[in-house]
């Protein structure tokens, strides 16, 4: 079910309403005219910030005729990080509103091809633009050309489907990303040889699955002391990843690096800090790098039990993915600073 997160655009009437004065009062002050007192002055303004509106945007929005709407399709479940983008896309309302954007939220699961496609063809011919957090798969793929055939904006979101018609991908760079993680394992594993695990939620995310690529290309070239064992995955569900998880470091005692490609990390965590692995002392010996700095992983950076997080700015994504959809409804070029999503390693010692 779709969540509105902002359905009508400010006015005028709205800010005289809010400030407690006259529409021809607000006129004057913002066009600077003499005769209004100064705190009377000072309330309107401080209605025009607060609610983030800019009249001669607003102006030329409705000068363009009705309102858009944007669909985000999005994980369902507890992702963390997936959340997070939301919350920034909820904060944005007033920027939203003033540009007469409405931006609906709609939850699906993204790791059956079959249920995400399903979603996508419903969505077709009510939305102006789609933003997907998308499975790279034929039905997919398909569902996402449709869309674009009948005239719907499509941006990838965090994960790609770079062989479908989609007109832009906003994320961050994850065959580098998987690098990174790559190098900070084999560094802080030392010396130690041994065996490396990998969690992902699925490998037909294209985040994951580029990630995972760029780490075993540094594994491979650089570390060859460290093996690394086939991939787990655990749909991003922590039950699921802890199962997948604890199971694998039942049968092989000798894991001394992990790298969580995706969510599920609190299971991920669960799972390094059984009673028996730490009776055994090696819930210490293994490195765990994974991503997204949330409250979960501040925690565990901070408790040491993850040594690293490599982080993307949920914030960014969030307001790249709706200018950028905003950009190719008005068929204006996207702005360089719209395409990059930097990622950054964080670890308990430098904590934002």
């Amino acid at each position: 079910m779709a969540d509105t997160l902002a359905a009508t655009a400010l006015t005028l009437k709205d800010i005289a309403r809010e400030a407690g004065v006259s529409l021809a009062t607000v006129d004057r002050v913002l066009h600077n005219r003499p005769g209004v007192r100064p705190d009377t002055v000072r309330r309107v303004k401080a209605a025009i910030e607060r609610n983030a509106f800019q009249p001669h945007v607003a102006a030329a929005e409705l000068a363009r005729g009705r309102a858009r709407r944007f669909a985000f399709v999005m994980p369902s479940g507890p992702n963390p990080f997936m959340q997070q983008i939301e919350a920034y896309l909820g904060e944005m309302s007033a920027w939203l509103s003033v540009r007469r954007l409405n931006v609906e939220m709609v939850a699906t699961d993204v790791f059956d091809p079959s249920v995400l496609a399903a979603s996508l063809e419903a969505l077709s011919g009510d939305y102006d633009g789609v933003a997907v957090v998308a499975l790279d798969h034929p039905g997919v793929r398909a569902a996402i050309n449709d869309l674009v055939d009948a005239g719907t904006k499509v941006v990838t979101l965090v994960s790609d489907v770079p062989s479908s018609r989609r007109h832009h991908y906003v994320g961050i760079d994850n065959i580098a990303a998987g690098r990174t993680a790559g190098a900070l394992v084999g560094r802080l594993a030392g010396q130690k040889s041994g065996k490396v695990a990998i969690v992902a939620g699925s490998q037909g995310l294209r985040d994951h699955a580029e990630r995972i690529f760029g780490f075993n290309q540094v594994m491979a070239s650089e570390f060859p002391g460290l093996s690394v064992l086939p991939v787990l995955e655990g749909r991003d569900e922590d039950d699921r990843s802890e199962q997948v998880l604890a199971r694998l470091l039942g049968r092989h005692a000798d894991i001394v690096g992990l790298y969580n490609v995706g969510a599920g990390t609190q299971g991920v965590a669960k799972a390094l800090n059984d009673k028996a692995l730490s009776d055994a002392g090696r819930d210490k010996q293994v490195v765990f790098v994974g991503h997204d700095v949330t409250m979960l992983t501040r925690r565990l950076l901070l408790q040491g039990v993850m040594d690293a997080a490599i982080s993307q700015n949920p914030g960014h994504e969030a307001r790249a993915a709706v200018r950028v959809l905003l950009a190719l409804a008005r068929g204006e070029p996207i702005l360089r600073e719209q395409e990059k999503i930097r990622i950054d390693i964080v670890m308990r010692d430098n904590l934002p």
